[in-house]
């Protein structure tokens, strides 16, 4: 039985997060967090998506719109699964990046991979092909896709990194608005109310719970350390050296 490798906490990565996420929380209503709130409306709908083709059902396609809001059109499929996919599963996304871009040295090809992921979706799913979503997905994953070719490796770990942070914080506070500040309003809760007869509001609850917990998780995850780990060790630039 092989030995568990040991692990400490890395106070000041754990620092850094906490103090991009503060940076993020002042610039949360301006433009530069604003494509990268999209993109997590993006992983929500994606999710929804997925879920519906996992459990034997089909997507018929994707919407996206400015004002931070998307639907995705689904057909069968577990419905109480899919409709549960939105929130939890774009929060998945944002904490697999984050822990992705601390922990290894990929960052550039996580970019890449992340890019063609959106132009492959883009080209199935997102419809109408002269829509803002389409627009957004088309230049988003040719930015990223061109990030990963001609940026560095610390640049890269920069932007998937904040890529996980705005989803960490944007879903909780999704699930709040949709769930239990505007109760009201349609939403994924409101399905799930409909198909289980259990208030909306409880669904709210249980998953800004779970949102709230995951989150944490996610960056006590990513500031821990084991040997060998990339933030244990020099980025690529940095982890040469010469003899005397």
């Amino acid at each position: 039985m092989a030995k568990r490798r040991p692990t400490r906490t890395n106070f000041k990565q754990l620092l850094t997060l906490i103090g991009m996420l503060i940076v993020i929380g002042f610039l949360w209503n301006y433009w530069p967090v604003y494509p990268l709130k999209i993109l997590v409306v993006f992983f929500h709908e994606l999710s929804h998506g997925l879920m519906a083709v996992l459990t034997g059902g089909r997507v018929h396609h994707i919407e996206l719109v400015a004002m931070e809001g998307g639907v995705c059109y689904t057909q069968g499929g577990n419905l109480i699964l899919v409709a549960s996919a939105g929130y939890l599963g774009s929060l998945l996304w944002g904490g697999a990046i984050l822990l992705l871009a601390v922990r290894t040295h990929w960052d550039k090809t996580l970019c890449i991979i992340l890019g063609s992921l959106l132009l492959v979706v883009m080209l199935i799913w997102i419809r109408p092909l002269l829509s803002f979503g389409f627009g957004f997905t088309l230049l988003t994953g040719a930015a990223l896709i061109w990030a990963g070719i001609k940026l560095s490796e610390d640049t890269c770990d920069l932007i998937l990194k904040l890529v996980g942070l705005v989803s960490m914080m944007y879903v909780p506070m999704d699930i709040f608005s949709d769930t239990l500040a505007r109760s009201y309003l349609p939403s994924d809760a409101r399905v799930l109310s409909q198909l289980t007869l259990i208030p909306s509001v409880v669904w709210g609850v249980i998953w800004l719970a779970i949102a709230c917990a995951a989150g944490a998780y996610f960056l006590v995850l990513a500031a821990r350390i084991t040997p060998g780990d990339a933030q244990d060790t020099p980025h690529s630039a940095d982890a040469t050296s010469t003899s005397p």
